[in-house]
């Protein structure tokens, strides 16, 4: 169930689920029935009538002194309105007026006993503030916050404050009569001291005006010499700034025929200019056109020779690839032909390689015999038992045996070596 309240009071919600319990100071609020509790707690102002009657003043003297309080319950505070429901929840405004009024009344008893009855009723303000301070830092431990606090009267049942007031009236009315005789005194004095001021006056003003004479006569003199001067000075002024204007206009002249002449030059630089614009634009621009045609076209022909040179070399490339390959394919071929004759050789066994040599043996005898060819003579020197010639032969019939299975091998592609042959033939 929703609550509310206005801004001059505040809602307590205790219970479950209230730890601690739940304050709020002017709005709404849920509270669940039966297990939760709302409580109120007013704000409003109170306006507290503080009567102190009787009260002895330092010197001993009993007066009567009533003040005005507005006190009220902090409700922003959540502090002082914590303290506040602890010490007032449950109590109508009365009660806790009643509670903050006894508290203001001893405060300002306690504040009288300390002052003299003048203190009090001289300086009411300084009264009123000490039992304002005094009064708030008590009433702050209540939850209760003092807004206001004035002096509204003082009275006693001796009459001194009447007395006071007597003597006061006694001495002013002394200081009157006195002051009257004195303002009196003072009259006759100033009016002789204007008498005296007045003749002085005169004849201070006789002086003044005879001296004034005199500086008008000196000032006139001097006047009359500087105006003279003037004169003088200006009618030679006057021939000099003749003379100076016929100069200025003879410069002014000079300087118009400099203008001219600046003219001309600016007109002379600008008729040079139109000519080199005039001789740019018949005569470089045509020129600087042909050569760009002529970059252009040396560019292009340069283009053309690489494309050209680029396109031969790929040629070269791709001619010098298939004869690679051709190359490659001769050796292939080669390599199967030879494999193809040791397998026949293989088959046919000795008596087929034996045929062949013989076919081949004139070209092997030609192999063979080249280094004999090449020799002029061929001598042949014997100690007489003949055996030294012998082995010299020997020798050389075994170098020609030696050359015999390479000689074979180049014409015929048979390494007899591997067949046994040479063994036979030897």
């Amino acid at each position: 169930m929703f609550y509310t309240c206005g801004p001059n009071e505040a809602m307590v919600v205790s219970g479950f689920g209230r730890s601690p319990p739940l304050m709020i100071a002017g709005g709404r609020v849920f509270v669940i029935p039966c297990i939760q509790k709302i409580q109120r707690i007013t704000l409003n102002t109170l306006t507290l009538n503080v009567k102190s009657d009787k009260v002895y003043t330092r010197h001993g003297v009993p007066i009567s002194v009533t003040g005005i309080a507005q006190v009220k319950i902090q409700g922003q505070n959540k502090e002082m309105l914590a303290t506040a429901c602890q010490m007032f929840m449950g109590k109508s405004e009365a009660e806790v007026s009643n509670i903050a009024l006894e508290t203001l009344e001893g405060h300002q008893r306690a504040i009288i006993a300390h002052l003299t009855v003048e203190e009090i009723y001289q300086d009411r303000k300084k009264f009123s503030e000490q039992v304002f301070k005094v009064a708030s830092s008590d009433l702050v431990n209540m939850g209760i916050g003092v807004v206001s606090y004035t002096l509204k009267d003082v009275h006693d049942d001796q009459d001194y404050l009447t007395s006071l007031g007597k003597a006061r009236t006694a001495q002013v009315q002394k200081d009157a009569r006195i002051g009257e005789a004195q303002y009196k005194r003072d009259a006759v004095i100033r009016e002789a001291q204007a008498m005296q001021e007045k003749v002085s006056a005169q004849y201070v003003n006789e002086i003044e005006m005879a001296k004034a004479q005199r500086d008008y006569e000196l000032k006139k003199a001097s006047y009359d010499y500087e105006v003279n001067t003037k004169k003088a000075e200006s009618e030679m002024a006057y021939q000099l700034q003749v003379a100076k204007t016929k100069q200025r206009i003879e410069e002014e002249t000079m300087q118009v025929k400099v203008v001219e002449r600046s003219q001309q030059i600016l007109l002379q630089d600008q008729e040079i200019t139109r000519r080199e614009m005039e001789l740019e634009a018949k005569v470089k621009k045509p020129a600087e056109a042909e050569r760009y045609r002529v970059e252009k076209l040396a560019e292009a022909q340069r283009s053309q020779l690489i494309l050209e040179a680029e396109a031969e070399a790929e040629s070269i490339r791709m001619r010098g690839d298939a004869e690679a390959f051709a190359m490659e394919a001769k050796g292939r071929a080669e390599a199967q032909q030879m494999a193809k004759k040791a397998e026949a050789f293989k088959q046919y066994g000795e008596g087929a390689m034996v045929d062949l040599l013989l076919e081949k043996l004139p070209l092997i005898a030609e192999e063979i015999s080249k280094p004999l060819s090449m020799a002029n003579k061929v001598t042949m020197i014997s100690s007489g038992g003949g055996e030294v010639g012998a082995a010299k032969l020997t020798g050389e019939v075994m170098d020609i045996m030696t050359r015999l299975p390479a000689a074979v091998e180049k014409l015929t592609g048979i390494n007899i070596s591997q067949v046994g042959l040479s063994t036979r033939m030897g």
